[in-house]
């Protein structure tokens, strides 16, 4: 028992790592004396430990998938990919809250806590193999989430979009354990496998109960991903919190809860199964509707963090189309379109943050003629809304094209036709930012004082994906096609 048990833990390394992380951090944190007094060393050592994180992952990711604690979580090359995405955009997160006013002092090794503690919550969901791993993986994740929403504890608008983010957080939690122990009533088992070997032989009453409780159990994961329409909490919670929490929220969570879902998905809707017609078209219409939402109502937002908001979840709705191809290609075109996001988000939201701290307010006004006065940023942010809305020959292109792809070869013309008119609604209103820095007069002269040397050079650094998978993308693509999932 405890050789196997420690044969568990020695592909669970990564994840073990954090949780040194976070324990090691909660005591630096009360270690420290003055209240006010700067973390630095704190913050070093948080981004290391992501750093030894993220190698960790990189050497896994060619790894023999496996099943670890008794078939309760999978280590596979695809949940792997994503927790590499989550690592990298955590590091990012905590290094803008170093830089950024919007974190108070005093919190800022707070957050590196909170933010360590969802990335864990994150890792259980991509891992996730039976529904009592993927709800504890919601939680974990969800509940740290809720303190750092009201992070900015002086300001009303942060601790309403906590309140707002706790109270649908837990309603649609509720929901989703309510289905799930339905589920379990019917099937008799919490474990993914066992479960879809029972399902052929459903029929007539528990079918019907079946239908409405994987219903209820889609609920928890639409909230965590801003689907419609369980996204209205999103523009309130992403423009009342601190911008690095933002920034974190647009990442982190949404990779883990899409993971799960593409998991859940192969997992159950297979050919025959009377899941497939019903949960193929929830998908496209659940789809449809969040790409619309999202782009549209985007178009008169003068707050960017809200505008990024309305756009994440646009990139949301794009995103899931992959699932409903059903193949390795969907999968593949999914994790292209994560790695893109990641840095297109940290970008946009880096560059949001600075000019926010410097004005007070991430309207678009502080945008206005950026170009006169940071040209490489502005041009940087301009080259990022463009790839953004998915134009060429930006990365977000090719994210875009390997969408529409997949759904044409499967002959989703419908869909495909959908997202068409979402991604030119996109380009609409990422341009009109755009032509706020580049045609508009400037605020004053002075520079912006959060754009520093060693700022400017993380932002390049995060932008030279953006163009370099936009031209050579195939390792990337191949790097994707290899993350497989296992789900024997």
């Amino acid at each position: 028992m405890i050789d196997q048990l420690f044969g568990f833990l020695s592909y669970y390394v990564p994840e073990i790592i954090s949780i040194v992380l976070m324990t090691t951090l909660l005591v630096a944190e009360a270690g420290v004396k003055d209240e006010n007094a700067p973390r630095t060393k704190i913050h070093v050592y948080t981004q290391l430990m992501l750093g030894v994180v993220l190698v960790c992952l990189l050497l896994n990711l060619g790894a023999k998938p496996v099943h670890i604690f008794y078939n309760a979580v999978t280590i596979d090359p695809f949940s792997t990919l994503v927790k590499i995405i989550m690592t990298i955009g955590t590091m990012g997160a905590v290094f803008l809250s170093h830089s950024s006013k919007d974190i108070y002092s005093n919190l800022k090794s707070e957050f590196s806590i909170m933010a360590v503690g969802v990335l864990i919550g994150g890792m259980l969901l991509a891992s996730a193999n039976n529904m009592l791993t993927l709800y504890l993986g919601i939680e974990t994740l969800s509940i740290l989430s809720y303190v750092l929403s009201s992070f900015k504890r002086d300001d009303s608008t942060s601790t309403e979009a906590g309140m707002k983010y706790a109270l649908y957080g837990g309603l649609s939690a509720g929901i989703a354990l309510f289905g799930i122990s339905h589920l379990y009533g019917v099937l008799g088992s919490i474990q993914f496998v066992d479960m879809v070997t029972k399902l052929p032989g459903i029929e007539g009453v528990n079918l019907g109960i079946l239908m409405i409780s994987f219903l209820m159990f889609f609920v928890g994961i639409g909230y965590k991903i801003s689907l419609f329409p369980f996204h209205m909490w999103t523009p309130d919670v992403y423009q009342g919190s601190p911008i690095p929490v933002t920034s974190f929220f647009a990442i982190v969570p949404k990779m883990a809860g899409i993971a799960s879902l593409v998991r859940v998905s192969f997992v159950f809707v297979q050919e025959g199964s009377p899941l497939a017609i019903s949960w193929i078209g929830l998908i496209l219409v659940i789809a449809a509707m969040t790409m619309t939402v999202g782009n549209v109502t985007a178009i008169g937002q003068t707050s960017v963090k809200r505008l990024l908001a309305f756009s994440s979840i646009g990139h949301v709705g794009m995103m899931i189309l992959g699932v409903v191809v059903m193949n390795e290609a969907g999968v593949q075109a999914i994790l292209f379109y994560g790695i893109v996001y990641l840095f297109m988000t940290l970008i946009a939201f880096y560059i949001t943050s600075h000019l926010s701290d410097m004005y007070g307010t991430d309207s678009y006004d502080v945008f206005r003629g950026l170009i006169y006065k940071h040209p490489v940023m502005a041009i940087i942010m301009a080259s990022v809304l463009f790839s953004l809305a998915g134009m060429p020959p930006f990365s977000g292109f090719i994210a875009k094209f390997n969408i529409f792809s997949v759904i044409i070869q499967k002959k989703h013309y419908g869909i495909a036709l959908v997202a068409a008119v979402n991604s030119v609604i996109a380009l609409y209103y990422y341009m009109k930012l755009a032509k706020t820095m580049i045609f508009g007069t400037p605020q004053g002269e002075e520079k912006v004082l959060g754009f520093t040397t060693l700022n400017q050079t993380v932002i390049i650094a995060l932008f030279i994906p953006v163009i370099f998978l936009g031209i050579f993308w195939d390792s990337a693509m191949a790097l994707a096609g290899n993350a497989t999932l296992f789900i024997k």
